[in-house]
């Protein structure tokens, strides 16, 4: 088979399925890789012949699942847009890889704090974008404990910037390492606005079988900020 979708790649590792090809953005450069995830290597990919390759419909364009189809490759599509999505979704991989039901670890349950620490989220700059309610990121950080400033914005990806956010009076900027590699250096971008935290990017989007570690590391940043918020 062949993954188009990182995190596909990494659940597929971690039940010992090896794929034939996979993005280069799966970062396993051991195994053959076959383009991006939204610029695929078509040819490559029907040349290696697989009895399924994964495309998400976040991750990957419609228009190369087509051509693969086309191509008469069988097609297993994923959707996560939630944590509660991700046991269903895994459930339908396994099913669709003939894996049978296996065993996940369970969530850790959901953070009940007396206050949400409340956090803005950038992604990308130049353009400046952020994560709304309707992403599976936001839903991880909810689970973590903590309230995404922009869970209310109509649109999935905000188009907003540091500036529109003060109004919003986040507790923290929490600053992943991807999409756009935010980094220490990066701090002073939020001066004045919040306390920028680092976290690791596929803690926030990458779903499988990371997600219930990756809620519990990310529920130790919020603790820690959400300590640091606490009036002495």
């Amino acid at each position: 088979m062949v993954s188009l979708v990182p995190s596909v790649t990494e659940t597929l590792l971690a039940w010992g399925v090896v794929p034939v090809g996979v993005t280069r953005f799966c970062e396993h450069p051991e195994l053959p890789a076959v383009g991006g995830t939204k610029n695929p290597d078509l040819e490559r990919i029907v040349a290696l012949a697989p009895d399924l390759v994964v495309v998400d419909r976040e991750e990957n364009r419609r228009p190369d699942a087509d051509a693969l189809t086309a191509a008469g490759l069988a097609l297993h599509v994923t959707h996560v847009r939630s944590v509660a999505d991700v046991a269903p979704t895994l459930a339908a991989l396994r099913e669709a890889l003939g894996l049978g039901e296996g065993k996940g670890s369970a969530l850790p349950p959901p953070a009940q704090p007396e206050r949400p620490v409340r956090v803005y989220v950038p992604i990308w700059r130049r353009p400046w974008m952020s994560i709304s309610g309707a992403t599976y990121g936001s839903s991880v950080l909810a689970a973590a404990g903590a309230h995404n400033v922009l869970a209310g914005h109509p649109d999935a990806y905000p188009a907003v910037g540091p500036n529109e956010v003060a109004a919003l009076r986040p507790d923290a900027v929490l600053a992943p390492s991807e999409p756009y590699p935010f980094a220490a250096r990066h701090a002073g971008l939020f001066a004045g606005l919040a306390p920028m935290v680092p976290v690791d990017g596929k803690d926030l989007f990458w779903w499988g079988t990371r997600t219930p570690a990756a809620v519990a590391r990310l529920r130790g940043v919020v603790g820690s900020v959400s300590a640091r918020c606490r009036p002495s």
